[in-house]
């Protein structure tokens, strides 16, 4: 399979803590309803699903972004259900609720017949990023993702969003046995899924443990850490270009395993708001010829709310924060991709988002030239 030749690798380099001449960007639920571009594609399609699914409406909505912004990276437009969607739970939409599950997976009988399904029924999720790949260009690289298993695992039992994780803590520490199998299962069917991606045109992937923040001390590391670790193991590190595929994982809330998480065999650690880029590059950044994680985040989402003359303020405080960038290029180095610390607002101004990319790379550049 071949694709076009990459224009702009920047954020790859950053990926592999190789010095960039800026610090690239983009944004986590970027291809979304905070564009109105998008909520007339999304009317077209008829629901979130009948957007998800389909191969051009896909590839039209992961370039929406890039139309209006000069980010340095594309994400595949979908969602993190639709594994166990493939797992036969029946996944759908109730507008104002979000994603909810027709059957669960709570309880030994539902658990016990748990399959890695058949990756021909995710065929329009690959469709989507071989298309997308060749629309781009080769503008900027395209990222590919999955939900961890762990977060997975929490819609999969409470069948759809949750304010108090109460019935998947409960099977947790009521029945460990089956949440082990089930997190199994989940690791099992994400690595495919996402070496699935790799095959289809993916150049980098991000793993999302949106609620491994929720789970106490030692289940984080027991019940998430473990199982993102069992994908990352099961991943192909080298795409049909020939190219190495970088890996991302992000855990919301996960400030507290920072130590931990710089053991997982993946090329960058994804931070939210709540921690310090500064003392996260101390802790795992790695210094110039030594290994260590490229750090990717953090600025509050709800920031972008704010006027544009402090939107620049913190976009200056997230790079102060993470201090001098790495410039050799003889070396590798501690690295920053600038990020939100989770997905975009929908309710989020276009032209506050224009402010936002602009005062990212304008001021990085900076940095980098006054040192």
């Amino acid at each position: 399979m071949s694709f076009p030749t990459l224009q702009n690798d920047t954020f790859l380099r950053a990926c592999r803590r190789q010095a960039t001449d800026y610090t690239p960007l983009w944004m986590m639920r970027q291809a979304g309803r905070y564009l109105p571009e998008y909520k007339a594609t999304r009317a077209q399609a008829g629901s979130f699903m009948g957007l998800a699914t389909n191969v051009d409406f896909a590839t039209e909505v992961t370039l929406q972004p890039l139309e209006r912004f000069p980010l340095d990276a594309a994400i595949l437009f979908s969602d993190i259900l639709t594994v166990p969607d493939a797992m036969g739970l029946g996944l759908h939409f109730v507008e104002g609720e979000g994603p909810r599950f027709e059957r669960t997976a709570a309880d030994e009988a539902s658990i016990g017949t748990l399959q890695v399904p058949d990756l021909e029924k995710l065929r329009y999720v690959f469709d989507a990023v071989t298309s997308i790949r060749h629309a781009l260009q080769g503008r900027v690289p395209l990222i590919g993702f999955s939900g961890s298993p762990w977060t997975l695992a929490c819609y999969m039992v409470e069948g759809g969003s949750s304010s108090d994780y109460r019935k998947v803590k409960s099977l947790m520490y009521a029945r460990p046995d089956l949440m082990h199998h089930l997190l199994a299962v989940n690791a099992d069917a994400v690595a495919a899924y996402l070496n699935a991606q790799i095959d289809a045109g993916a150049q980098a992937l991000m793993i999302f443990d949106s609620w491994g923040g929720v789970l106490a001390d030692s289940h984080f590391r027991h019940f998430s850490l473990q199982y993102t670790a069992r994908v990352l193991a099961q991943l192909q590190r080298v795409g049909p270009d020939g190219q190495d595929v970088p890996r991302i994982v992000f855990t919301k809330g996960g400030a507290l395993w920072l130590q931990e998480m710089g053991a997982l065999d993946c090329e960058v650690l994804g931070l939210d708001w709540t921690a310090n880029l500064g003392k996260a590059r101390a802790l795992v950044g790695g210094g110039a010829g030594t290994p260590g994680k490229a750090l990717q985040g953090n600025l509050d989402p709800n920031v972008l709310f704010a006027p544009p003359a402090v939107i620049e303020q913190e976009v200056q405080r997230v790079l102060d924060d993470f201090g001098t960038p790495h410039t050799d290029s003889s070396v590798v180095g501690s690295t920053h991709i600038f990020n939100l610390g989770h997905g975009i607002s929908q309710f989020t101004p276009p032209e506050h988002v224009a402010v936002f990319v602009d005062a990212v790379h304008r001021l990085s550049r900076q940095v980098r030239h006054s040192n």
